[in-house]
C-alpha cells in the first residue's frame, strides 16, 4: 500500500530524529558520524560544530583523537566532496562512489587529459604517496616530472579520483587550514577496500540517516545516477509512503518517524551541513524562498539556525584574541521574545565551544 501521506512536518521530524537534532545523543564520535552517514567538511571546523549540535557533551579533542586513531577519516566521497566518515564506511563506500569522481573529472579536466593513460598516473601517484604523504600541489608537481607536457593540477586530480586518497592528520583538526597531506586510504588504515559492498546497502544507510526519501533524493546525496532500480529491488523490504505532492517515498520499517507535533529545540548548524544537501526537494527543512540566502553563488552553504525544526536564520561568529560575537540574522520574520531568549542561551553555549574563555555576545539582527 502506498496511500499513507507524510506531511512536511512529519518528514521534518523524521529527518531531525535521524540526524540527532531532536535531542543530543549520548554516543561517541564514531557512532555519531556513522549514524548521520558522514559530515561534509569543505573546511576543518564545520564538522566540530555539527557534532556539538548533535552529541551530548561533545569536545573537540574527541574528534581529533578519532582522526589520529584512524577511526574516522577525511576524504572525497558523496558528491565527490570532502566528508568525514568512519573507517568502515570509507572502505565500503569508496568503491561504490568512485564513478562520481570519475564523471566529474572528465567534465572538468577531460580536454587536459586526452590521450593520457590514467591508470599509469594513478599507479605512479600510489608509489609517490607510499614514500611519504604529499599535499595536492606537491603531488601534482611530482607527477608532472613524469608527464612534463601535462597540467600538474589535472594530474593530481587524476590521482584523487582513481586512487582512494584520504587527507591525513593534521588535516581535519580544529582551525587547521594548511594544505592537507594525502595518503592512500588502504595504506593509512592497513585494510583493503570492501569490494563486497553493494548499492543496496548504501541506499539503506542513506534511508537510515535521511529517510523517508526517494531515488532522486539518494542521488542528490550521493552524486550517483540511476538509483531507481535499486529502490525497486528493495521495495519488498521497505515501507512506502507518499508526500503531499504525491511523490513516492521509501523508508526502513523500524526507522524513527516521530509525531509531527514533536518538539524540536533550537539548533545551530554549520556551513555545508548535510541536512540541507541530501534531498532533491528541501521543503522538509527549508522554504524555497530562503534558498538564495543560504546557498550562495560562490558555493558556500551558510551556517543556519533551526527554529521549530526548520531553517529560520543564518549565523556567523567574529572572534578576536579575547572576545567572540555571534550574529544571527533571520531569513524572514524576526524572532519572538521566547525565541530570542532561547537563541541567546544556545548561542552563548555555542560561543563557549567555539571560543572557550573569551568574552561572548549574541547579536540578533532584524529581518
Amino acid at each position: 500500500m502506498t496511500d499513507t501521506v507524510l506531511t512536511e512536518r512529519a518528514l521534518n521530524r523524521a529527518l531531525l530524529a535521524r540526524q540527532l537534532l531532536l535531542a543530543r545523543a549520548s554516543v561517541g564520535v564514531s557512532a555519531a558520524v556513522e549514524r548521520v552517514a558522514g559530515l561534509q567538511t569543505q573546511a576543518p571546523n564545520p564538522p566540530y560544530v555539527g557534532l556539538w549540535s548533535r552529541v551530548a557533551g561533545f569536545e573537540r579533542a574527541a574528534l581529533e583523537r578519532a582522526l589520529a586513531q584512524r577511526r574516522v577519516v577525511r576524504m572525497a566521497l558523496m558528491r565527490s566532496t570532502l566528508h568525514l566518515v568512519t573507517a568502515r564506511d570509507a572502505l565500503a563506500w569508496r568503491p561504490l562512489l568512485a564513478t562520481v569522481g570519475a564523471r566529474g573529472l572528465q567534465a572538468s579536466r577531460g580536454k587536459l587529459l586526452q590521450g593520457l593513460d590514467l591508470a599509469q598516473v594513478a599507479a605512479r601517484a600510489a608509489v609517490l604517496l607510499g614514500e611519504r604523504p604529499l599535499n595536492s600541489a606537491l603531488l601534482g608537481q611530482a607527477l608532472a616530472e613524469h608527464w612534463p607536457d601535462r597540467d600538474a593540477e589535472a594530474l593530481a586530480q587524476v590521482a584523487r579520483v582513481h586512487l582512494p586518497l584520504a587527507q591525513l592528520p593534521p588535516a581535519g583538526r580544529w582551525n587547521e587550514f594548511r594544505s592537507a597531506p594525502l595518503g592512500v586510504l588502504t595504506d593509512w588504515l592497513r585494510r583493503p577496500l570492501d569490494k563486497a559492498s553493494t548499492l543496496d546497502a548504501l541506499v539503506q544507510r542513506y534511508l537510515a540517516a535521511f529517510g523517508p526519501a526517494g531515488p532522486k533524493d539518494a542521488q542528490v546525496w550521493s552524486g550517483l545516477t540511476g538509483l531507481a532500480p535499486v529502490f525497486d529491488c528493495l521495495r519488498p523490504q521497505l515501507k512506502v509512503f507518499r508526500d503531499e505532492a504525491g511523490r513516492e517515498l521509501f523508508d526502513l520499517p523500524r526507522a524513527p518517524r516521530p509525531a509531527p507535533a514533536a518538539p524540536a529545540p533550537i539548533r545551530f548548524l554549520p556551513e555545508w551541513d548535510n541536512l540541507l544537501l541530501s534531498h532533491a526537494e528541501r521543503g522538509r527543512v527549508m522554504l524555497a524562498a530562503h534558498k538564495a540566502q543560504v546557498f550562495t553563488a560562490n558555493g558556500i552553504i551558510r551556517a543556519t539556525v533551526l527554529l521549530d525544526g526548520f531553517v529560520h536564520a543564518t549565523w556567523s561568529v567574529d572572534t578576536t584574541a579575547s572576545a567572540a560575537v555571534l550574529r544571527v540574522r533571520p531569513l524572514g520574520d524576526g524572532f519572538s521574545r521566547a525565541q530570542q531568549r532561547e537563541l541567546a542561551d544556545e548561542g552563548h553555549r555555542l560561543l563557549a565551544f567555539i571560543a572557550p574563555g573569551a568574552r561572548t555576545d549574541v547579536e540578533l539582527k532584524r529581518g
